[in-house]
């Protein structure tokens, strides 16, 4: 009579990478780094025992979409295989008086870049919009109308390369100008977002990251 050899012991499935690259609201600026929104999301996953080694985040706060590339282009630890690659980057091109056309151009360079880090697949790539500061009681001191309807430009350039590139688009732009009617949005420089803002974009996003993760394992 043969031996079996058989074990019913799983193959445990390997930890998720993620990498999130941007500025100051990718690095959480005012938060604590368990506060952010990429930590958060990562913390969700592994609530639905998705787990994950430490993510990678590529942000600086006043970055802009040359800043990041340019701190990418010399970098050459990242790699090219993240299960998740997340972007948010641009206002700071808009501070800066950086015109569309532009920016349009730079932020298509980019998100093809992220895309790369994926493996070259564009579903594992999801793009977040601008926040509107110009919501805050400061954006309102530098021209909240002026800033909110440049954001918007911003964003829908954005959300073209998107579905050019066929990466997921998140607008969590309306969840940031709620800060007029709750102050707690915010963090205590009253600019930033807060953690329960963070919180808000995750809850957003995280259906569809968690639905393209088990996709792809």
């Amino acid at each position: 009579m043969g031996l079996c050899s058989c074990s019913n012991k799983e193959i445990p499935t390997p930890p998720i990478s993620y990498l999130a690259l941007g500025d100051s609201y990718t690095i959480g600026e005012s938060v604590n780094s368990s506060e952010t929104w990429p930590i958060q999301l990562i913390d969700s996953l592994r609530v639905m025992d998705i787990s994950s080694i430490p993510p990678r985040i590529i942000a600086k706060t006043g970055w802009r979409t040359d800043q990041l590339r340019d701190s990418l282009e010399n970098d050459l630890s990242i790699g090219s295989n993240y299960d998740l690659v997340s972007l948010l980057i641009g206002v700071n091109n808009q501070v800066q008086g950086q015109t569309v056309e532009d920016f349009d151009v730079e932020f298509a360079g980019m998100l093809a870049k992220a895309i790369s880090y994926a493996g070259s697949d564009p579903e594992r790539v999801i793009v977040l919009s601008i926040p509107d500061y110009g919501k805050t009681d400061f954006g309102q001191y530098l021209g909240g109308d002026r800033i909110s309807a440049e954001i918007d430009l911003y964003n829908e350039s954005i959300k073209k390369n998107c579905l050019l590139q066929g990466v997921e688009f998140f607008d969590i732009t309306p969840i940031s100008r709620e800060v007029v009617n709750d102050e707690s949005l915010l963090a205590d420089d009253n600019f930033h977002p807060s953690r329960k803002m963070y919180r808000e974009w995750v809850e957003l996003i995280f259906s569809k990251v968690h639905t393209t993760i088990l996709s792809k394992r």
